[in-house]
This record gives C-alpha cells, sequence and structure tokens, in this order.
C-alpha cells in the first residue's frame, strides 16, 4: 500500500528530527555560521508559487542548520535552558498535528481536562496543596508571562481589598500600590511591572545578602515605613547564584502587612521535588503565586511557562474579559482555559507537560533535580581546583559562578569575557557570562536530562584550557 503525502512528509520530518537528535553528543555545541551567511541561505525574494513540502523541509535544514543552537543537548550550560524530554517532544509534534485551540473547553476538551490534572499535579508537586486549599494555574508562553500573569492576579486582589475594581476602573485614582523586590531579582519582574502599568522604577529595591538572597529584616523595615496595598516578589533559584530568599521571614513579614507574596521560581521552584533540596524551598507554600517554567527543569519544548496561584477568585477575575456570546463559554461546569492566561488563541502547552510529568514519574523528577544539583557540584570541583579560578557562590543548587583571576587584576573582566568567548568558539560546550558585584563572571546553569559526568568531566577540561590559553 502506498503512503500518503501526509505519511511521507512527516516521516521525511521525523527522519531529520531523529537525525538532528541522535547527532547532539557530538554536534558543537555553538553556531558555525554568521548572520550574512545565514540571510543568504534562507532569504532572497519569495517566490510565486509555493513549493513542495519536502522540499521545504530540505532546504530549511540545510539552510537553518549551521546557525542551530545545541542547546538541546548535554553540553549546553547558557540561560538555565534544557532539552526535550522524549515523551514530551513526542508529545509536542501529536499538539502540533492536533492544532487545537486551547481557548475554551468546548475548542478541545482533552486539552482542558489535561490542563486540571496538571495543575493538581504541579500543585502537589511542589508542596502547594493542602485539605481545603485551590491552587489555580495556567499554561503560558514562559516565567515572563507567567509574572504578569500572577501580578495582574495579585494587583486585583489588594486593590479590591482596598475597595477600588481595578478591571472596570483603570489605574487612574487607584491607591498606590507598593511593590518590594530583591536587589537580584530577576529582570523579567521589573518587566512585568511595567507591563501591567506599575512601573518597574516604581518597586522599593531590598539589598540582598553576600549569595543574592533578599533582606528579611531590611523588607520589613521598608515595608513597615508606609502603609497601603503592598506586593513582596521573592525568588526561589538566583540567575546568578541559585540562592533562595528566606520565605518563612518573608512570609511572615507579608502576613502581617496583608501583602501579596509572589516568587518567582523560573527554575528554582522544582527544588520542592527533591528531598535533598527540598528544604530551601521552605515556606514558599506560604505564597500567594508563584512562575515557573517548564522548559527549564522540566525539560520540555518551548514555549512552556506556568503560573499558580493560591486566590482563584482574583486570579480569574484578572484574566476573564467580559461579553462574547459567540464564545460558548462553559460556564461553572468546565473549565475554559482562556479565563486564566492573558491570551486566548493558544497551542495547548500542557499537553507537553502532560507527558513529561508522566515520563519522569515522581521519582525521576527527584532524581532529575538532584543529579543536576550533584552535577554543578562536580564541576565546581574540578574548576575549583585550578589556579587562577575562583568559585564564586555557594553551589546549593543547579548554578555554579566562576571568576578568572588575571595575573594583572586591572584586566579581570577583559580576560574573563575573553574566556567566555573562546569557550563557545572552540564548542564543547557553551556557557554566558554575566556580571556579579560589580565584576564579570561565567555562569553555568545545569539543568538537561541529557547530561552526564562524562559531559561534566569534558567541558571543564575545555574550559580550563580556554582559561590557561587566556591567561597565558
Amino acid at each position: 500500500m502506498s503512503k500518503s503525502p501526509n505519511q511521507v512528509l512527516l516521516a521525511r520530518a521525523a527522519q531529520l528530527a531523529s537525525d538532528f537528535l541522535d547527532g547532539l553528543p557530538a554536534r558543537p555545541v555553538g553556531v558555525r555560521a554568521d548572520r550574512a551567511s545565514l540571510a543568504e541561505a534562507l532569504g532572497g525574494r519569495l517566490p510565486e508559487k509555493g513549493r513542495d513540502p519536502l522540499a521545504i523541509l530540505d532546504h530549511l535544514v540545510a539552510a537553518a542548520d549551521p546557525g542551530i543552537v545545541a542547546s538541546a543537548g548535554p553540553r549546553y550550560f547558557g540561560h538555565v535552558i534544557s532539552g526535550a524530554h522524549p515523551a514530551a517532544l513526542a508529545a509536542d509534534w501529536l499538539t502540533a498535528a492536533w492544532d487545537q485551540n486551547a481557548v475554551l473547553y468546548a475548542t478541545s476538551p482533552a486539552n482542558a481536562v489535561i490542563e486540571e490534572v496538571v495543575g493538581k499535579w504541579l500543585a502537589d508537586l511542589f508542596g502547594l496543596a493542602a485539605p481545603g486549599r485551590e491552587i489555580s494555574v495556567g499554561f503560558v508562553s514562559g516565567c515572563q508571562m507567567a509574572h504578569v500573569t500572577a501580578l495582574l492576579a495579585a494587583r486585583h486582589h489588594v486593590l479590591m481589598k482596598a475597595g477600588w475594581d481595578v478591571e472596570r476602573q483603570g489605574l487612574f485614582g487607584a491607591p498606590p500600590i507598593r511593590v518590594f523586590c530583591g536587589a537580584e531579582a530577576h529582570g523579567s519582574v521589573a518587566t512585568a511591572l511595567q507591563y501591567i502599568g506599575l512601573g518597574r522604577d516604581q518597586a522599593v529595591i531590598i539589598p540582598s545578602d553576600e549569595q543574592g538572597r533578599m533582606r528579611a529584616d531590611l523588607l520589613a523595615r521598608a515595608i513597615e515605613q508606609g502603609q497601603g496595598p503592598a506586593i513582596i516578589c521573592a525568588q526561589a533559584g538566583g540567575v546568578n547564584t541559585g540562592a533562595f530568599d528566606p520565605f518563612v521571614e518573608i512570609a511572615d513579614i507579608a502576613a502581617r502587612q496583608g501583602a501579596w507574596l509572589h516568587i518567582d521560581g523560573a527554575f528554582g521552584l522544582w527544588a520542592a521535588v527533591a528531598s535533598e533540596h527540598r528544604h530551601l524551598t521552605a515556606g514558599m507554600e506560604r505564597a500567594d503565586s508563584w512562575a515557573t517554567d517548564g522548559h527549564k527543569w522540566l525539560n520540555v519544548p518551548h514555549d512552556s511557562g506556568i503560573v499558580l496561584t493560591a486566590h482563584p477568585a482574583a486570579h480569574r477575575a484578572a484574566m476573564s474579559m467580559p461579553g462574547e456570546a459567540y464564545l460558548h463559554k462553559s460556564g461553572e461546569t468546565h473549565r475554559d482555559p482562556y479565563q486564566w492566561v492573558p491570551e486566548m488563541s493558544r497551542r495547548a502547552r500542557a499537553i507537553a507537560i502532560y507527558a513529561a510529568l508522566l515520563g519522569f514519574g515522581r521519582d525521576g523528577l527527584a532524581e532529575l533535580v538532584a543529579r543536576c544539583c550533584r552535577l554543578a557540584r562536580r564541576m565546581r570541583d574540578h574548576l575549583a581546583a585550578a589556579e587562577g579560578v575562583s568559585i564564586l557562590n555557594d553551589v546549593v543548587l543547579n548554578q555554579v559562578l566562576v571568576q578568572v583571576t588575571p595575573r594583572d587584576d586591572d584586566i579581570g573582566d577583559q580576560i574573563t569575557d575573553a574566556v567566555i568567548a573562546a569557550i563557545q568558539a572552540e564548542g564543547t560546550c557553551w556557557l554566558g557570562g554575566t556580571t556579579w558585584r560589580g565584576r564579570r563572571a561565567l555562569r553555568i546553569s545545569i539543568c538537561n536530562y541529557r547530561t552526564t559526568d562524562a559531559d561534566i568531566d569534558r567541558s571543564a577540561a575545555a574550559i580550563l584550557e580556554q582559561i590557561e590559553g587566556i591567561r597565558r
């Protein structure tokens, strides 16, 4: 029996994808082309007539491949980017084939129910569930939009308590909202404040300690100097050091002040699933909202952000749109997904998360988190033993912060940046740079399920070789 055009096309796509994935262990991690060559290969005049889909696939792979970063591979340590668990990747392909619009229960009952199921699983995994407590969930593009969603819910909640309906009345004339963030808060939190009209420069910045943890004593002093609606933004897993803010003390302050406590847990929230790292999240369950990414430690394809709140009514009120009879909304009988996120039309992101959770299981997730943290310590030990290398953070999670000590202290930042560029060009692994306490540093993030001891050993050797070459 001859194959249908769909079978032929998708079989070719599967073969091309499999070839890429099978080649990841040996593939140079960085890119092998500049913008000009990529633009020449991919660009040109749009053809007048459409091309054959098989030809398009082959052209796309040949033209784009030199510009594809092997971020899905085992030696990519930049930006806290993981790979994709096989079950999640396959489910994501099905998600594209099914082409469900995740707006309503009516447009995809399967997706709506999967979102409910996954929300309950995540609340349980993160230790947020409790008898009589309902945790709401939304599936967005990433942690940036998870912050936006959570802070919109927070804005609704604190202003409603002050007698102001912000969705109807807007912010003009509203009671001012005080926002408090740690000095090491991720920039996506400030951007979320910008998006929702509170202003990124209006937040009160609370100093942090030597590891980047918010100083709870200074938070208490700052918040007690004023009154009125307040939101506190804390952090689980600093992007530089992996440090966790002191949630117990911060939650006590929030409770005394009647403030909404939001936690940025883009990757750090997942520490709760591993027994040896769960202590880092103590008190996290007392927050009002949480944001995390599926495309980080859960190893699902991009894009996949998750927002959770302990205030479903505020969450839904902040997201729901009025009217529009044509939507055939389900009322209280079924969950309509669009009522929990800023988007209407969107892909069914929860399906890949569902598959990943089933693929790992509770034990597998705990092992993954513990292994990545152990590998981070292995990398630390390799690098710390070398002359001219300093580890700047307590490696409590999966982040390693490294400084190259120059032979001339006056050129430290130039040496560090030169080392980063050399590592990226050499291609054994990929890591990025950051600025920590006014000095440039190498930042290593480990969260890919494919990464092994051998990958760490090979990468550490390559890093040290480049360091020595630059320092000569």
